[in-house]
């Protein structure tokens, strides 16, 4: 069992436009989807539509329109209720995949409904094999909730927790890395310890990987230059991984991913797809590395998988996930790189 944690999910509305997008100008949609969103609920989707059980945790009352969304698609979950509708994310896709995103806050949860939700999760992780915490954060959530809720997952394990993976953005990303709370074996070896609120698995893009590795101490770089630069990309993976993270798992957009562990580290690579979206496509690939670990697949395996079903994303419309069966990993290259 996959365990999904989204503290602010959304519903998803993808409008397509049929040309570029025109700044202050009316355009008529070619079409309108509408899925039930957040990058955990995302994650769980993809697995149960490959056959994985997941069970996706989150806040949202019993007839808001992203849990009815759940229902309809048989996803399993759990919520906690809340007076607040839950948010509505907008993405407008122009032709060839460009896409522009339009997200609001969320709603706001109360310190009290904050801790319920933690507990929520806890009880619902016991013997899974995988926690993703994912996604941003509502209003008013400190930015190391993610580092305290991994620390708390593990002493509630009491040494038979779940591996964590963590896919978020700015602070909550770069807290999950530099909470002061968090501590590695003191190897450099990246292995976590019971008590750390570090992640066994990180899944940044280019540009977040660029930020964690400045933070990690690996010299200043953008995100387009990683993305265009693989070696440069894993060697800042690298950087993080000897901090104390697991396992880093960078997309790359349409130049594929690189997976570091303490291990090795490896690139992969798909033939070109016609994009249609991107909403969904990184939210897929970890989808697609969990599936494969949980079948005992090699790492680079995993990773062969996450950017098969990332590439199988793009090539579907809004935020649909797709199933196994619909990716190409055969189509993969994997390439083993250096670490520095």
């Amino acid at each position: 069992m996959i365990v999904t944690f989204t503290a602010n999910p959304s519903l998803d509305r993808t409008v397509a436009l049929p040309g570029p997008l025109a700044r202050g100008e009316v355009q008529r949609a070619v079409s309108v989807r509408q899925e039930s969103g957040g990058k955990g609920v995302n994650v769980s989707r993809a697995l149960v539509a490959s056959g994985l059980d997941s069970l996706a945790v989150l806040p949202g009352a019993d007839g808001d329109p992203v849990l009815a969304g759940l229902r309809e698609q048989g996803v399993p979950f759990v919520s906690l209720p809340i007076d607040e509708p839950l948010r509505t994310n907008v993405a407008l896709t122009e032709p060839g995949g460009v896409t522009t995103k339009v997200n609001e806050p969320g709603p706001i949860l109360a310190a009290d409904q904050q801790e319920a939700l933690i507990k929520l999760l806890l009880e619902s992780s016991r013997g899974a094999s995988w926690v993703v915490l994912a996604g941003s954060l509502p209003p008013g959530f400190p930015d190391n909730f993610y580092a305290m809720v991994a620390r708390r997952i593990r002493e509630a394990g009491n040494g038979t927790a779940p591996l964590i993976a963590v896919d978020s953005s700015g602070a909550p990303l770069a807290a999950s890395l530099t909470d002061a709370g968090s501590s590695d074996d003191g190897t450099g070896s990246g292995a976590t310890t019971p008590g750390s609120g570090k992640p066994d698995l990180l899944k940044p893009n280019a540009e977040e990987l660029a930020e964690l590795a400045a933070a990690a101490g690996f010299p200043p770089a953008t995100g387009d230059e990683l993305e265009a630069d693989p070696a440069a990309a894993a060697a800042a993976a690298a950087a993080v991984v000897r901090s104390g993270v697991g396992a880093v798992l960078a997309t790359l957009g349409s130049k594929g991913a690189v997976l570091v562990t303490a291990d090795g580290a490896w690139l992969a690579t798909h033939p070109p797809v016609a994009a249609v979206s991107t909403v969904g496509a990184g939210d897929s690939a970890l989808a697609g590395y969990l599936l494969a670990h949980g079948r005992g697949s090699a790492p680079a395996d995993c990773l062969r998988q996450a950017v098969a079903h990332g590439a199988a994303a793009a090539s579907l419309p809004g935020s649909t996930v797709p199933a196994v069966h619909q990716t190409t990993p055969d189509a993969v290259t994997i390439t083993a790189l250096r670490k520095d």
